[in-house]
């Protein structure tokens, strides 16, 4: 009887023409100088006339580049090897934060800031440690979060005023900046003290901290959160976690790319 999805009992229908396309593209991504197309047919089991017809498509739909007589793995391909690596890169972060979210007992957090906005990268999700809610956008308001103020600290003048601009300083709880002059006042600090608290500014009852990490050329900041019932460890939590951005973090292969 068959079965839906065009699956027949356990036995899964295979589309042969996409099974040979992608041994062809192993075979030619086995080579960083490219191969010519008998080599490849041989390497990948396949028959010339074949090889040649999926070397044509693939090079027409950009997987695939011939330079020189030989075939070299294209910008299509390429976009999916990179796509892959960001996606083991992302899980290697949060691997790492939720280790360290772990012995510090707090929500850690790491973000950049690219093309002009505040990103947050990666968070724990841990519910016995749950992140702060993102009630309001985090991109609007990174005046009042220990994140943005870190991220802001490392701008240049003009980016950062060209991000107010955008932005301008408002409230969010009684505890905020009030007006773009505290602000920069607070930044001052950020960059003195090379840590940026926030109690309270951003969520009632939610403390953080934030601490400067490069990335490249990059702004770039790992942060932690606390219940404001636990704001007497923040500081503490702080140390550890620019320990660990020392010795531990930093180890991985962070890029912008992420």
């Amino acid at each position: 009887m068959a079965i839906g999805n065009d699956e027949s009992g356990s036995h899964p229908t295979l589309i042969g023409s996409v099974q040979r396309a992608l041994r062809l593209l192993e075979a030619v991504a086995a080579h960083a100088d490219g191969a010519p197309a008998k080599q490849l047919a041989r390497e990948a089991q396949l028959p010339l006339p074949t090889t040649y017809h999926l070397l044509r498509t693939l090079t027409h739909e950009g997987y695939l580049r011939r330079e020189n007589g030989v075939f070299v793995i294209g910008e299509g391909a390429e976009s999916i090897g990179r796509a892959g690596a960001r996606r083991r890169q992302r899980r290697r972060l949060a691997d790492a934060l939720a280790v360290a979210g772990r012995e510090l007992g707090a929500a850690v957090y790491f973000a950049v800031y690219r093309e002009g906005e505040v990103e947050v990268v990666a968070i724990t999700d841990d519910p016995a440690r749950p992140p702060v809610e993102e009630w309001a956008d985090f991109r609007s308001t990174a005046h009042t979060h220990a994140i943005g103020q870190c991220l802001l600290a490392q701008l240049d003048e003009a980016t950062r005023k060209e991000h107010l601009a955008r932005y301008p300083v408002q409230s969010m709880t009684p505890f905020s900046v009030r007006s773009e002059g505290d602000l920069l006042n607070r930044l001052a600090t950020v960059r003195r003290g090379q840590v940026a608290y926030d109690r309270q500014e951003y969520a009632l009852g939610t403390v953080c901290s934030a601490i400067p990490v490069r990335v490249g050329s990059a702004a770039a900041t790992l942060a932690v959160s606390l219940p404001a019932t636990e704001v007497h460890r923040l500081h503490t939590v702080t140390e550890r976690l620019r320990k660990m951005a020392e010795t531990v973090l930093t180890t991985l292969a962070f890029s912008i790319s992420i």
